[in-house]
């Protein structure tokens, strides 16, 4: 089997085989190649239905994880979006395809500087590579129509409540040894309601 042809079983079987319709979110997974993402080492699973290592206690999230968070978030090519947990820079890039600009962060230096360094000679040119704590979110280009966080924290940071627009969703897998995958919601009126989506395991998201 090919790359290309194990990237679109990766799609039909663990994307539309689960029920994902949304269309602009299936392009960008064709658009993307999980390939480039994950370790050398581990290439021959880069299209596998798991999560992979990536260095530094950090893993590469499941496609099917990746698909589903970025559908809750609902972009558009008018939305902007903050990214708490840039990792090797695969979700960045699926948020690429699909907003007008993303900011990610990362607090481990060598995550932070292979994935920017990734995202810049694949032509990324609409996202912004932050090193820093997620926990305080990134206030200089807020508010975000869409915040994503790839780790867990055992609550939601209030920073990114705070950064989140009216009308925007947050997405965060909250928990320690049970973990649940949230969608926060921000009315036009700047009330939140959430809902839980299903069980997850990430890692935990560090602070400091």
């Amino acid at each position: 089997m090919t790359a290309d042809e194990a990237k679109n079983s990766m799609i039909r079987n663990q994307l539309e085989g689960r029920g994902m319709v949304d269309e602009s979110v299936l392009r960008a997974f064709r658009v993307v190649d999980r390939l480039l993402f994950v370790p050398e080492g581990l290439a021959r699973l880069a299209y596998a239905d798991e999560p992979l290592p990536i260095g530094y206690g950090q893993t590469i999230s499941q496609p099917f994880v990746v698909a589903i968070m970025t559908e809750l978030l609902g972009l558009d090519k008018t939305s902007r979006v903050l990214e708490i947990g840039t990792g090797s820079g695969y979700q960045t890039a699926i948020l690429s395809t699909l907003a007008r600009e993303v900011v990610t962060m990362e607090r481990i230096k060598e995550l932070h500087e292979s994935a920017k360094k990734l995202l810049d000679s694949l032509g990324y040119s609409n996202v912004r590579a932050v090193l820093g704590d997620g926990y305080g979110g990134y206030p200089d280009a807020a508010p975000y129509d869409g915040i994503v966080v790839t780790a867990a924290p055992p609550s939601i940071p209030e920073a990114l409540l705070t950064e989140l627009a009216p009308g925007g969703r947050l997405i965060v897998p909250i928990g320690t040894a049970e973990q649940m995958l949230v969608r926060v919601m921000k009315n036009k009126k700047g009330e939140l309601t959430s809902e839980n989506i299903f069980p997850v395991l990430f890692v935990p998201m560090r602070h400091g």
